[in-house]
């Protein structure tokens, strides 16, 4: 069951999000208004409109979420996975997805911490190879 709904919301999501998709929803609507004189833009006429597009987004709505979910884990385990593969990364930071938001910004500020600090060794370092470059030598 699982499966077979996987690939019907990885098949959905796709065709939904193509451009015939969009050519199709905008003909519907061109065709919805173009209909309106003959129904005398009743409250059917508008009710069919509204009822169809709920149900619509309502579904699609699930179809999409299950699709970035699975695109989302799998992201994250391939990031998981370069982690532990390079040597000198922290292999403390996979799954930081499972962390909670104040120990995500404890490590958003170390990490902050860090760029600042080689930003200015950096500076520091092109600032004594420009200067060392421009004295004279004796």
């Amino acid at each position: 069951m699982n499966e077979l709904f996987r690939r019907f919301a990885h098949t959905t999501a796709g065709a939904v999000g193509s451009p015939s998709a969009f050519l199709i929803a905008a003909v519907i609507i061109v065709s919805w208004a173009a209909t309106g004189p003959l129904f005398g833009f009743s409250d059917t006429w508008q009710l069919v409109i509204n009822t169809g597009t709920t149900i619509v987004t309502f579904l699609v709505v699930f179809l999409i979420q299950n699709t970035q979910n699975r695109d989302s884990r799998a992201m994250q385990l391939k990031l998981d996975e370069l982690i532990r593969a390079v040597t000198d990364a922290r292999t403390s930071l996979v799954d930081l997805e499972d962390l909670s938001d104040a120990d995500l910004e404890r490590l958003h500020k170390e990490f902050q911490a860090l760029q600042r600090s080689e930003r200015k060794a950096h500076l520091e370092q092109d600032l004594a190879s420009t200067t060392g470059a421009s004295r004279p030598t004796e």
